[in-house]
């Protein structure tokens, strides 16, 4: 049992509502059962924010200090770094020797918005515009303040770095938040919330409830809360949005993604099997920008098919902690079970599995499934619209950078994408594809300051970056007559 899961106004309590349990996925072993809460500590934890954020002592902080108390608290993540791995691998299946980007991305969101919390947006706290002459001169500026109370909804697939993006521009921002976590991620989160009390930061500045969909429509509908930050599925995210209406609460939404791969004429084959199989592999493919959909010229599928089913076939799945292991389990029973349903429903519909589709030979528990690779659907099939959130990637022919373009672009997703192929031409097709992020063969490391997010249903505004840190400010005009 966990005695106390829940964080409110600075102070670790037991919840009073239903006792959920979070599992590890490699061996089906419940790793913690804690109480939820109940209506009257989500109201108190909504209450606490919003004292601390309208004249208590977080209102009072400082941008200075706020930058002090992030960077404290990127260290201690960066000093846990190992406990926290492990804690990862566990929980959410993530495998051990792929879990360090799990710690260190969100330590370097951190420092990095610690850093954006002295400087403030891109244009500043105060900006002045230019004299207005008619029908007199005046001068104004654009003052950015704190949005407010801040509602940060989590997903259990990256637990510590979604609590980095949110809580990271919030608390640089001057904002107070109430965080919901996913509870198949409570352990992790909870990890991070103690790291936040050992930090400094003043009661009420950050907050922790968790439990069934209530209590996140609790969170949502309170009029005290200015902003809604969630990642999630475009189907909850359609009810954070019918949540958050009658209010008329500003909603930023990371949602889903089924994003294009695709592999130009001229590109070098043999580089692209690796890369593109692994950013659908690893984390056992649950990760939003998962680029699950492969087109490939029609002259070269057989051979990228062929070489790709031999490379998945290859990776080593298995208990996550174990440091051989490359792909770890899906995160529940009822999750692959799903994603089985898919499958099934592919094959029934004439598709074709060149490698995987089943459940590893000698992993008798945990939630596995094996690297999985399906062709012989057109772009319009279910498996090639519907995000599965597993290692599972659709391979598509296409014809001519036209088909390959229009192809890409008949998604009602639009979150990512990644181009292999002569870097002018890969540009120039980056620019036509409607997404929110486009890599250039494989890209690079991820940038600190650039923005995640995609219009359609993978959702409304951006994280991180400049334009994920403005989220969090209203912008206030001020003008005055010059005399």
């Amino acid at each position: 049992m966990i005695d106390t899961a829940c964080f409110i106004d600075g102070r670790w309590v037991a919840g009073s509502g239903p006792e959920m349990s979070t599992t590890n996925p490699s061996t089906e072993e419940v790793l913690g059962t804690a109480a939820s809460a109940d209506a009257g500590q989500v109201s108190g934890a909504i209450r606490a924010a919003a004292e601390a954020f309208h004249g208590g002592e977080w209102s009072r902080v400082d941008a200075k200090e706020r930058s002090v108390l992030l960077h404290r608290l990127a260290e201690l993540i960066e000093r846990d770094a190992e406990k926290l791995q492990e804690l990862v691998a566990r929980e959410v299946g993530t495998a051990v020797s792929t879990a360090q980007q799990q710690v260190f991305g969100p330590a370097g969101f951190l420092h990095w918005f610690a850093d954006a919390a002295v400087r403030g947006p891109a244009d500043g706290l105060e900006q002045h515009l230019p004299l207005h002459y008619e029908p007199v001169t005046t001068s104004s500026m654009l003052l950015r303040e704190p949005a407010g109370v801040v509602a940060a909804i989590t997903a259990y697939n990256y637990p510590l770095m979604l609590c980095a993006w949110k809580l990271g521009p919030a608390l640089a921002a001057g904002c107070s938040t109430v965080l919901v976590p996913s509870p198949k991620a409570l352990l992790c989160t909870i990890a991070f919330v103690e790291l936040v009390e050992e930090a400094g930061f003043p009661r009420g500045a950050v907050n922790l409830v968790f439990g069934g969909p209530a209590v996140t429509e609790q969170v949502v509908r309170a009029p005290e809360v200015d902003l809604v930050s969630f990642t999630g599925s475009p189907a909850v995210g359609t009810k954070i949005l019918e949540f958050a209406a009658p209010t008329l609460t500003k909603v930023v939404l990371e949602l889903g993604g089924k994003s294009p791969n695709i592999v130009l004429t001229g590109a070098d084959l043999d580089a692209t099997i690796a890369g593109s199989a692994l950013r659908f592999c690893l984390n056992a493919g649950q990760a939003c920008g998962a680029t699950t959909r492969s087109l490939v010229p029609r002259a070269q599928f057989d051979e990228f098919v062929e070489k790709s089913a031999k490379y998945m076939a290859g990776l080593t799945v298995g208990d996550a902690l174990d440091p051989a292991s490359v792909v770890g389990p899906l995160i529940s029973a009822e999750h692959r079970q799903n994603v089985e349903g898919f499958l099934s429903r592919a094959v029934d519909d004439g598709a074709a599995v060149a490698t995987g589709g089943g459940r590893p030979a000698g992993l008798d528990r945990g939630f596995f499934l094996e690297p999985t690779l399906v062709t012989g659907l057109a772009n319009s099939a279910e498996l090639a619209q519907e995000e599965l959130f597993a290692p599972v990637g659709v391979v598509v022919p296409y014809d001519d950078v036209e088909e390959a373009i229009r192809i890409a672009n008949e998604s009602r997703f639009a979150l990512n994408a990644n181009v292999w192929g002569p870097t002018p031409d890969a540009i120039a097709a980056a620019r036509r594809i409607r997404s929110g992020t486009v890599t250039v063969n494989g890209g690079g490391g991820r940038r600190l300051d650039a923005p995640w997010g995609g219009p359609g249903h993978s959702g409304i505004g951006r994280e991180c970056g400049e334009e994920g840190y403005r989220e969090f400010f209203e912008v206030k005009h001020v003008q005055w007559p010059l005399r």
